[in-house]
């Protein structure tokens, strides 16, 4: 197949960005990997660093592979107004962009004919690294995969096969001397431009199986879950606001919680709402963390009742409490 013949294929199955590579090793990802991993700056997260040795190596995911296929699907969608006593979710958390990407490449795939395995959101393969490899974005200085149509509002998907498909270029595209993401980032996280310290980030901490930092909490603002801020002052993002203002929201599509509910809801009803979301464990306490950390950053004096029946609870959510009672009065004072 041409590169050209997969574009209108692509487009023929709503896929958003595609592109092709050979199916070969990442060996500067993988040493990438190892070296970040060695200092300490992937935290205790797993996902595809946890083993470099699969993840680095699509021409052992499928025997016979000959191509990568990468595809991208844009999930950006306009926010309504935050209304009092809500939280925010990060956009790509407000529909399961992941499942609608997941079965066009399937489909892609059945297209093709040849074996084939379409790999989204699995820690067996590095989907950033394809995706740069065949053209579809490139490595932003926020570690994030950049299109140049839908800026980094994409999740990624792989597709390999055993069929041969034209390579594509690379993009011919860059952040230059941009640095606004960094400059944005509220904790540092971003520092050291293409490399993300997630001992430091926002939404690494608001999936951690820990206490939230207290210098960090007041950060996170309404925010429930993950952070955006490094996309929303991105330039390559600029102007998909306007393309897409008119989209209305799926009816799954939640880009708000109630913070009430995360606080007293039922843990396992709580779970199963929000499954989509990465929770340590499944334990519904850390996404009450979470509330209790908006709750304090954006709550009235009388929201603070909400926080009394989580003091008994358990240690982690006692300390959060208290800061976010604290927070309230401190906001409030005079």
């Amino acid at each position: 197949m041409t590169a050209a013949e997969l574009e209108r294929l692509a487009q023929e199955l709503g896929l958003d960005v595609v592109g092709a590579a050979p199916a070969s090793a990442y060996e500067e990802t993988e040493r990438h990997i190892r070296e970040r991993k060695a200092r300490g700056l992937f935290a205790d997260m797993r996902f595809t660093m946890a083993q470099p040795e699969v993840s680095c190596h699509p021409e052992t995911l499928l025997p016979g592979a000959r191509t990568v296929l990468s595809a991208a699907h844009c999930y950006y969608l306009p926010e309504p107004p935050l209304e009092p006593g809500e939280g925010r979710l990060p956009r790509y958390t407000w529909y399961d962009g992941y499942a609608v990407l997941r079965d066009r490449l399937d489909e892609l795939g059945r297209r093709l004919g040849g074996a084939y395995r379409v790999l989204v959101d699995a820690n067996q393969h590095v989907d950033r690294e394809a995706a740069a490899r065949s053209g579809v974005g490139f490595y932003g200085k926020n570690t994030l995969l950049i299109t140049r149509r839908h800026g980094s509002w994409v999740v990624l998907g792989t597709l390999i096969t055993t069929m041969e498909v034209e390579a594509t270029p690379r993009l011919d595209a860059g952040c230059g001397t941009c640095t606004l993401c960094i400059d944005a980032c509220p904790t540092g996280a971003l520092d050291e431009p293409g490399v993300l310290d997630s001992t430091k980030c926002l939404s690494y901490w608001t999936q951690a199986p820990l206490p939230i930092p207290e210098d960090y909490r007041a950060e996170l603002g309404a925010q429930v879950y993950g952070c955006d801020i490094c996309q929303d002052v991105c330039p390559w993002n600029r102007g998909i606001e306007k393309r897409r203002a008119d989209t209305p929201l799926p009816e799954e599509a939640h880009p708000h919680v109630r913070l009430a509910d995360w606080l007293r809801e039922d843990g396992d009803a709580l779970r199963e709402r929000y499954d989509r979301l990465y929770v340590p464990r499944n334990d519904p306490r850390y996404l009450r963390r979470n509330a209790l950390v908006a709750l304090g950053n954006t709550g009235a004096p009388e929201d603070a009742v909400l926080a009394e029946p989580l003091v008994r609870e358990d240690e982690l959510l006692r300390e959060h409490a208290d800061w976010a009672v604290a927070r309230i009065e401190e906001r409030h004072a005079g």
